[in-house]
């Protein structure tokens, strides 16, 4: 399996390293997985993620957006409106973050049994 993507420019890339450029971080991973649960305004990404700051959430948000994983839509109206769902690329995903989410699943039981073990 070939893991290095040359690029026009000369330039080697690895396909985990671009992945993690665009869901990395301690954020945008847990955004994704809960808007693909459904859309949700800023105020229910705020109280869903209690951990984040407005600036680090405000700041994810937006690279995510830029690198279309998510889509910001904005209703005119008084008060203001924001919705945030995800894209076909940031659905696309999601089985992804499944799969990491049962490897994590399993790896806190299994973390629970050995620490309860020893």
């Amino acid at each position: 399996m070939d893991n290095i993507l040359q690029t026009g420019d000369g330039i080697q890339r690895c396909g985990v390293e671009y992945a993690f450029k665009r869901i990395g971080g301690k954020y945008k991973a847990r955004i994704l997985w809960h808007l693909n649960i459904s859309t949700m305004r800023y105020g229910e990404l705020t109280r869903t993620l209690p951990d984040v700051t407005t600036k680090m959430l405000t700041q994810a948000l937006r690279e995510l957006e830029r690198d279309n994983l998510i889509v910001r839509k904005m209703y005119h109206e008084v008060p203001p409106k924001v919705e945030y769902s995800l894209t076909a690329t940031g659905r696309a995903l999601v089985p992804f973050l499944e799969h990491l989410n049962d490897w994590a699943q399993n790896q806190m039981r299994n973390e629970r049994v050995t620490n309860k073990a020893g």
